[in-house]
């Protein structure tokens, strides 16, 4: 039985050149390119290319897949030594067909630095003048350098004393990321289902997520004491085995198999929940989750995983 799957390419501009390397790495794989459609937006392009990878020569869907995205990695690093132009720039993932044909997906997404631009702690720090404190806290915590719940602590006690009203303060500077009302609302639109889970808090997340219309939004919930913060969290952090397990339990809610999800995230938080995805992404990500994550987008639109998930 042959293993299909989906091969697509994607930039701001899709050069001639870049996409014969494609077919050429994909070929000599032993795969048979089946179809192929390209799709010119007004921002990126997306070329798709159906796969078929013959069962004794792959011995496992897991090993093609595997297959697949090595060679197409090393072709990427090739051309990105030789072209250093973003507008030049292509990524490339390789999509199960088991994903992109679901009738029916959930789409996680982590919230700071990815659903949004912004890292909230760091607005709310601003507040409290310890920014370039926080920031720096932040910035490690992503890399993995940090423990997350630590650094959550030590980050959230440097908000001791600010007023409540500073959270709708921020709420009102929070801008989304380019494309993700676009992903949320063709998304849901389709019949599919979208969840966003942070390591950020609750009192920001949950408007955004009533403006979306998201299915399920999880969080952190902040001490608040007489119209004060107090510099606490109340009850568990949602850390990475916090997303994961909450991947799962919507998965369980909604019946929706694993198979059939799609976890995005930019930081060490999200690896737990990129990890039994069907499809990890890493969006505008650190190092270590780039090269963890199934597939990577580089560019400043979320709409991208539309097409990735077969949307």
């Amino acid at each position: 039985m042959p293993f299909n799957f989906s091969v697509l390419s994607y930039g701001r501009t899709l050069p001639a050149a870049a996409l014969d390397e494609v077919r050429s790495a994909v070929s000599g794989t032993g795969a048979r390119l089946v179809e192929e459609q390209l799709e010119q937006g007004p921002q990126f392009a997306v070329h798709t290319i159906g796969v078929q990878l013959d069962a004794d020569r792959a011995g496992s869907a897991k090993g093609a897949l595997s297959a697949l995205r090595a060679v197409l990695a090393e072709t990427a690093q090739r051309r990105a030594a030789t072209h250093g132009d973003l507008s030049e720039k292509v990524d490339t993932a390789v999509v199960p067909a088991l994903l992109r044909s679901a009738r029916r997906k959930l789409i996680v997404l982590d919230v700071d630095s990815t659903l949004i631009q912004q890292e909230v702690i760091e607005l709310l720090a601003a507040h409290a003048g310890v920014a370039a404190e926080v920031a720096e806290v932040t910035e490690a915590a992503m890399r993995g350098e940090l423990d997350f719940a630590q650094s959550l602590h030590a980050r959230v006690a440097t908000l001791a004393g600010l007023p409540e009203s500073v959270l709708a303060e921020v709420v009102g500077q929070v801008r989304l990321t380019e494309g993700a009302d676009r992903l949320v609302g063709e998304a849901r639109a389709a019949g599919h289902v979208v969840a966003a889970v942070s390591g950020g808090f609750s009192r920001i997340l949950a408007p955004l997520a009533a403006d979306l219309g998201l299915d399920h939004a999880l969080a952190n919930d902040l001490e608040i004491v007489d119209g004060v913060l107090t510099g606490r969290v109340s009850g568990a952090v949602v850390d990475r085995a916090a997303k994961a397990a909450a991947l799962r339990r919507w998965c369980a809610e909604d019946d929706i198999s694993l198979d059939h999800t799609m976890a995005i995230g930019d930081g060490a938080n999200d690896l737990d929940m990129m990890a039994i995805a069907g499809l990890s992404v890493a969006f505008n990500a650190k190092p270590a989750v780039r090269e963890a994550a199934d597939a990577q987008i580089n560019l400043p639109y979320l709409d991208i995983a539309l097409p990735l998930a077969g949307i």
